[in-house]
């Protein structure tokens, strides 16, 4: 199938058969008279024949004639069926404001009028469907019948269609208007009605004012795994964006589906949550590609690298651009080479990574649900100065308080979390997604409200990814004096906390994993639970571990006594850590140093992180 339809595809063509157009009258009980609908019939139409339909609906201010003033469907039709792209079938344009004065005169807002277009939902189920099914010869089961429309007609065949499954298999919507129901509303049951829909197609223009409609019915049906189509085109609210809509969605209809190839159906992909404002590149497609573009016209070689380097393609207007391949879900570092220097992308947010500032983009997760931005009440994130008696410099942390800290006189349990090799005290504020996690899950009652420090664990000069594995334990010893003489008197001293070992957690991600182990292990008298995410020990670095695993076997009563939770998870296979971690717990195993492990995969990546932050808060200080 082509991408959009070609130039001139909606002007009459001699050669090619014409199907014919009909006004009709049908009374409707609904509104207490005689009301009108355009109806098409396709070249070849025989009356012993039966077709399928497909109901297609105008917006707010037109009728029953605009999408034939405006759109010209019925040439689009006859090509489409000429080229044998769409399959015959019949074709009702209704006036959708069902109302005894139905015309597109006066106030078009006024509230009887959109009242009106809500009751059209009874008028078509109740009156214009078995009108239609006496007058034509037409299959009359829910395969066999779609909905569509444009703008508010759009919204309709949204609501009315996902509404009404048992009548309608098929539903497309371009450029949904306000009118549109929330997508909870919609599809309060997403299990049952994969079962039913055939195609689900969303279509609007990148520039539609409101496209926001769109984009919150097709991130509700991504999240639920609902297929669909989700197409996305140059334009605005008009004809351009219509005509292409109902050129893409007819040649779905009444044939098999090919569920594994609709995320290929767009021209343009959604720009990424992680873009500057209102940029408009990186986008990202529906099946996770990302379309990466900058402007560097001076430039001799301009590549992305996304840990694969992807060669860009320059344009005459001095623009390099380039499509990825399937992106994982989830946040990931990049850069832009250009002429061999690493740096960041203008266009997106940046974010302190890989020992230094770097470009992030954020590929929607389908189950990214616990860290979406929620109506619940919010905590906050405060940046912290303070003088460090430990490195006697000053130092910062992030802390999260949770929702109602400043009116509270509740003293509130500490996870004192640590991020990994290259990053900072921002990580977990940032990429981590710390504060929405933990708003949703208090929210929801799934873990206590606690406050969250998020130390910088970099004492000295930061360490770079991968330098633990032959780094000596001056590093891990300075850590830890940060933590007990810096970090945790900070907190204790002017934040509202409960300051004993029962209401302290420690846990680290990575090289903060190294210093959970380090510093927890040794000081389960400060501590309750211990969370270690995608870490160990090296294996190859007996001088670093071998002291800790000494200590663990002469101490494994008292540690197995003091941790309420030691909490060790990894990101599967492909996680770096992965053999150091199964090695570290097999020494456990033989130690007898108790553990509960976690997998979860995603490699050595934000999103098992996420997740693991996510795992952990619901279980410490219970």
């Amino acid at each position: 199938m082509q991408m959009e339809m070609s130039k001139g595809y909606d002007v009459l063509r001699k050669e090619v058969p014409a199907g014919k157009l009909d006004s009709v009258s049908y009374q409707s009980k609904t509104v207490g008279n005689a009301r009108k609908a355009l109806v098409y019939t396709p070249p070849g139409f025989n009356k012993k024949k039966k077709y399928p339909v497909l109901y297609l609906l105008h917006g707010i201010g037109g009728d029953e004639k605009e999408w034939l003033k405006g759109g010209n469907p019925q040439l689009i039709l006859d090509n489409l069926l000429a080229e044998k792209k769409i399959e015959p079938m019949i074709v009702v344009m209704p006036n959708g404001r069902a109302m005894k004065d139905d015309r597109a005169v006066g106030n078009i807002m006024a509230p009887d009028k959109v009242e009106a277009f809500a009751t059209f939902e009874k008028d078509l189920l109740n009156d214009l469907i078995p009108f239609v099914e006496k007058k034509y010869p037409v299959l009359t089961d829910r395969e066999h019948r779609a909905i569509a429309g444009l703008s508010m007609g759009s919204g309709q065949s949204l609501n009315f269609g996902l509404g009404n499954l048992d009548k309608f298999a098929w539903v497309g919507g371009f450029s949904s208007a306000p009118n549109t129901k929330k997508p909870e509303e919609l599809m309060p049951n997403p299990e049952e009605a994969k079962k039913k829909l055939k195609l689900l197609f969303i279509s609007c223009g990148d520039n539609d004012r409101l496209i926001t409609f769109s984009k919150r019915t097709h991130d509700y049906m991504f999240e639920h795994d609902v297929p669909h189509v989700y197409y996305l085109e140059p334009g605005v609210h008009d004809f351009k964006v219509w005509k292409n809509g109902l050129y893409m969605f007819s040649q779905f209809l009444f044939k098999p589906v090919d569920v594994a190839s609709l995320p290929k159906y767009t021209i343009l992909g959604t720009p990424a949550a992680t873009n500057i404002r209102n940029t408009q590149y990186p986008q990202i497609l529906p099946d996770n590609r990302v379309v990466f573009r900058t402007k560097a016209p001076q430039a001799q070689k301009v590549q992305v690298d996304l840990g694969k380097k992807y060669e860009m393609v320059k344009d005459t207007a001095g623009f390099w651009s380039v499509t990825t391949d399937s992106i994982g879900e989830g946040f990931h570092y990049y850069s832009l080479l250009i002429d061999g220097v690493a740096l960041a992308d203008p266009a997106s947010e940046t974010f302190y990574g890989m020992g230094r500032m770097a470009s992030g983009i954020e590929i929607p997760f389908r189950g990214g649900g616990y860290y979406a931005m929620r109506d619940v009440p919010h905590g906050d994130i405060r940046i912290q100065k303070f003088f460090s008696k430990a490195s006697n410099a000053w130092r910062e942390m992030y802390v999260y308080t949770p929702p109602g800290y400043d009116k509270s006189t509740e003293k509130y349990p500490v996870l004192y979390l640590l991020h990994g090799g290259g990053e900072d005290q921002r990580g977990w504020a940032t990429q981590g997604k710390t504060n929405l996690i933990l708003d949703n899950l208090i929210a929801d009652g799934k873990a206590k409200p606690m406050i969250i420090a998020m130390m910088d664990g970099n004492p000295g000069s930061p360490m770079g990814p991968g330098s633990m594995a032959t780094a000596g334990d001056g590093f891990l010893k300075a850590f830890e004096s940060e933590l007990k003489m810096g970090a945790i008197p900070f907190v204790e001293t002017n934040f509202h906390v409960q300051a004993d070992a029962a209401h302290r957690a420690l846990a680290g991600l990575s090289m903060g994993g190294i210093q959970t182990l380090y510093a927890g292990v040794k000081n389960t008298d400060m501590f309750s639970s211990l969370g270690v995410f995608s870490s160990g020990w090296f294996a190859n670095n007996d001088a670093l571990s071998k002291p800790h695993y000494d200590f663990a076997k002469e101490n494994a009563a008292t540690i197995n006594k003091n941790l309420r939770n030691f909490w060790i998870s990894m990101g599967g296979e492909e996680d770096i850590a992965y053999k150091n971690c199964k090695i570290m717990l097999s020494k456990y195993d033989e130690l007898g140093v108790k553990y509960q492990y976690s997998e979860y995969r995603g490699g050595h990546t934000w999103p098992v992180w996420r997740h693991d932050l996510h795992g952990f808060a619901q279980l410490v200080f219970k």
